[in-house]
């Protein structure tokens, strides 16, 4: 009972650090920026990141194969659908093979990275950097991936490139009798993550022009509904997006 006692101890304390910061939807734009409607521009799209997985009852990610796959062709699908309201040119980038795959996987990754620090640094004023601190005061947005987008496969022809992020885990059982038990000890522990970032990136520069990150996004991406929910909500307030806001089109 001791050891049980102790691992109930240890997961609470786990739960209570790594617990994300839910519901914390926030869109930026970069000082200055500017995309119109049919402006000539084209825009393109990397295949997004998707990891589908279970939330263990420590809070770790279990990566499920078929949910992983089934979320990424729903989500694709959703997006097929959406890129005709974008307002721009949309194309898809070229496959690509060894290290121009190895190089947009690494962006891509680089992309979530920096996504995760301007919703940690920037967007939650208590953790804001003390290099940032003059950035926030002064509503600047400042970040970048620095200028070796322009080597991504397809950059030449295009203007931006838009990267989208997703990961969602799904609380196990033991995770949900956890977060109640912690309930009766008066401590919050969440059951499931559901992150979702989409960027607009200057391929010519690398700076992240806009950023809707959400720590906590709703729609089941297993199901066709829920994917196009969740990219409805990735690409809302899209630059020069012709689509009507989720919110004003609810009756």
């Amino acid at each position: 009972m001791k050891f049980l006692g102790r691992a109930v101890v240890t997961c609470l304390f786990a739960a209570c650090v790594i617990a994300p910061a839910a519901g914390q939807e926030r869109t930026a734009t970069k000082g200055g920026f500017n995309l119109a409607s049919q402006s000539g521009k084209t825009i393109l799209l990397f295949r997004p990141t998707v990891r589908v997985g279970v939330q263990s009852t420590g809070g770790m990610f279990e990566p499920n194969a078929d949910w992983t796959d089934q979320a990424r062709k729903n989500i694709d699908d959703a997006l097929a659908k959406r890129q005709q309201t974008l307002g721009n040119k949309v194309v898809a980038a070229p496959v690509s093979y060894g290290e121009q795959a190895q190089l947009v996987e690494e962006y891509s990754a680089l992309f979530a990275a920096v996504s995760q620090s301007v919703i940690q640094y920037q967007f939650f004023v208590g953790n804001r950097l003390s290099t940032k601190k003059r950035d926030n005061k002064a509503d600047v947005f400042e970040w970048s991936l620095g200028s070796g987008v322009a080597a991504l496969p397809g950059a030449k022809d295009a203007d931006y490139a838009l990267f989208i992020w997703n990961k969602d885990a799904y609380g196990s059982t033991g995770r949900k009798l956890l977060q109640v038990a912690a309930a009766f000890g008066g401590v919050g522990v969440t059951a499931g993550e559901h992150k979702g970032y989409a960027g607009l990136v200057d391929l010519k520069t690398g700076e992240l022009l806009w950023l809707n990150a959400d720590g906590a996004m709703g729609g089941d991406v297993r199901e066709i509904d829920g994917a196009e929910k969740r990219v409805g909500q990735l690409l809302e307030e899209f630059p020069g997006s012709v689509q009507p806001k989720l919110a004003s089109a609810q009756p």
